[in-house]
C-alpha cells in the first residue's frame, strides 16, 4: 500500500501558495471529509466481504487480489496526481470505486487479526494521524525540508519490503528486517501526516474561493493513503492474531 509518490500534490495553483493569510477553512474541511468518507467506504466493504466465504474465495482464492492491488495502486497514483484535471462527477466515481477496492483488499485483516486489536490500532492510528495533521496545518514552520527525506525513507521501505517478500518466498524471511520495516514506517508515515496536511494547506489557500471538488478529492486521497498505511503498519504492532 505504500505507493505515494513525491509530486503527489500537482494542483496548478500550489505554486502560487503562501502562508500569508488566512486559509479558506471551508475548503479544508471538504478535504477531510472526503478522506473520512473514503475510509468509512474501505471500512464497510471490508466487513462486508470478511462476512460472506464467498467472497473471500473470489478475492482472495482467485488472482483477482492482484488485480485489485495493481488496479488500488494504479487508481492512488492518478487520484492523488491528477484528480484536478478530471470533472468533478469521474474524480467522485474513481475516489468512491478505489476506496471500496481498497476495502476488498485490506478484508484479510479481519480473518487474520482479533477485532479489539483492529479497533486498538485504528484508535491509535487516529490518535497520532490527528495529532500530525493539527500540527501540519497550524505550524509556522516551513516543512517543505522534509519532502525529500520522507521520500527517501518511503522508498527504501518499498525497496526493503520487496526484498524481504522475496526472501521470504525463497525461505529466508527476516523478521529483524520486517520489524525494521515496520518502525521505520511508522515514523514515514507520520512525518508524511504532517507534511503533505502543509501541502494541502498551502494549495487550499492558492486557491482561495476557487477550490473545487477535485481539489477536496486530491487532498483525501493523499491524506487517505497516509492514514491506511500508518494504521497497517501500527496493526503489526498492536494486532494479536487470531489462533
Amino acid at each position: 500500500m505504500y505507493p505515494n509518490p513525491q509530486d503527489r500534490w500537482q494542483s496548478p495553483y500550489a505554486a502560487a501558495a503562501t502562508r500569508a493569510g488566512a486559509v479558506p477553512n471551508t475548503l479544508m474541511t471538504r478535504v477531510y471529509q472526503w478522506m473520512a468518507l473514503g475510509l468509512g467506504t474501505t471500512g464497510a466493504v471490508a466487513m462486508i466481504v470478511q462476512s460472506s466465504p464467498a467472497l473471500l474465495r473470489a478475492v482472495y482464492g482467485t488472482p483477482l487480489i492482484w488485480v485489485l492491488l495493481l488496479a488500488t495502486v494504479v487508481m492512488g497514483v492518478a487520484l492523488s496526481g491528477f484528480a484536478m484535471r478530471m470533472s468533478a462527477p469521474v474524480a467522485f466515481a474513481v475516489f468512491f470505486l478505489y476506496s471500496a477496492m481498497m476495502g476488498a483488499s485490506l478484508a484479510w485483516i479481519f480473518v487474520v487479526y482479533e477485532l479489539g486489536s483492529i479497533a486498538q490500532a485504528f484508535f491509535v492510528t487516529a490518535g497520532m494521524f490527528g495529532a500530525m495533521t493539527v500540527y501540519g496545518y497550524v505550524t509556522k514552520r516551513d516543512l517543505s525540508g522534509w519532502g525529500s527525506f520522507l521520500m527517501m525513507g518511503l522508498i527504501g521501505l518499498v525497496i526493503a519490503t520487496v526484498v524481504n517478500l522475496v526472501m521470504g518466498m525463497l525461505g529466508h524471511f527476516s523478521s529483524v528486517l520486517y520489524w525494521l520495516i515496520t518502525y521505520v514506517g511508522v515514523i514515514v508515515f507520520t512525518g508524511l501526516t504532517a507534511y503533505d496536511t502543509q501541502k494541502i494547506k498551502d494549495a487550499a489557500l492558492a486557491t482561495g474561493a476557487h477550490g473545487s471538488t477535485q481539489f477536496a478529492i486530491q487532498g483525501a486521497t493523499i491524506l487517505y493513503l497516509d492514514f491506511v498505511n500508518l494504521f497497517l503498519l501500527l496493526l503489526r504492532v498492536f494486532g494479536s492474531r487470531r489462533e
